[in-house]
């Protein structure tokens, strides 16, 4: 569901676990693309105040400590998960985000295989400041923002599905996957340029834990002013 949106009455079923539409239209005068791009947008936003929260701000953690140390290294784990995450996801969803309703692969285990990916991504990231409080802010501000932006799709998709997908939304988890639900496809139609660009937007997740350390290091040597302790 994430990228990718459709519709009921002319949808025509082309193979096991997907359905087609001829094209993206807009549901209720408000068009996916909108909502795509103010999730974008918020999420730009939020960003930037996460920079600046982390600039202000450290962990009452040792930043030599074991317990700072292993937070860390689990972030950046997970932010390379949700990288490859992201890009499994991609190869399923081939770019068909306003044509094919995908219930295979990731999708059969989770109706947002993406939106997933990206909240451990983000986990990731807030991992790596070395505190735990900051980074369960992280994910719940990132957390209501795609429940938000999932809450809009849906309403696309049951007009554009009809039953086909309220099936498909009683029988597959929102956001958790559950593993047993798994089923698999015989062929994926794979688009570089598309796989290309998952690839980049995912290594955005990456440009943290450098930039991380360069604060963490300018607190250390008193460039930058410590104005919050976190207890945690």
């Amino acid at each position: 569901m994430d990228d990718r949106y459709d519709s009921a009455p002319e949808a025509a079923s082309t193979a096991r676990g997907r359905l087609t539409f001829e094209a993206d239209r807009p549901v209720n005068n408000v068009s996916l693309s909108t909502v795509q791009l103010t999730r974008i947008n918020i999420l730009r936003s939020l960003a930037f105040l996460y920079f600046w929260g982390v600039c202000i701000s450290q962990s009452s953690w040792p930043s030599d400590g074991l317990a700072h140390t292993i937070l860390a290294s689990t972030g950046l784990v997970a932010t390379f998960v949700a990288i490859f995450g992201r890009m499994w996801s991609t190869l399923y969803v081939g770019g068909r985000k306003s044509a094919t309703l995908v219930m295979d692969g990731p999708y059969s285990v989770t109706r947002n295989p993406l939106y997933f990916f990206s909240l451990v991504g983000i986990a990731g990231i807030g991992a790596q400041t070395g505190s735990i409080l900051a980074m369960l802010i992280f994910v719940a501000t990132a957390f209501v923002v795609f429940a938000a932006t999932v809450a809009q799709e849906e309403k696309f998709l049951r007009e554009r599905f009809g039953t086909v997908f309220q099936d498909y939304l009683a029988s597959t988890p929102r956001l958790l996957p559950k593993p047993s639900l798994w089923r698999d496809t015989n062929e994926l139609e794979i688009k570089p340029r598309i796989f290309l660009r998952t690839l980049r937007d995912g290594c955005i997740f990456l440009i943290p834990w450098p930039v991380f350390e360069l604060i963490e290091a300018g607190q250390s040597n008193g460039v930058l002013p410590v104005l919050v302790h976190l207890p945690f």
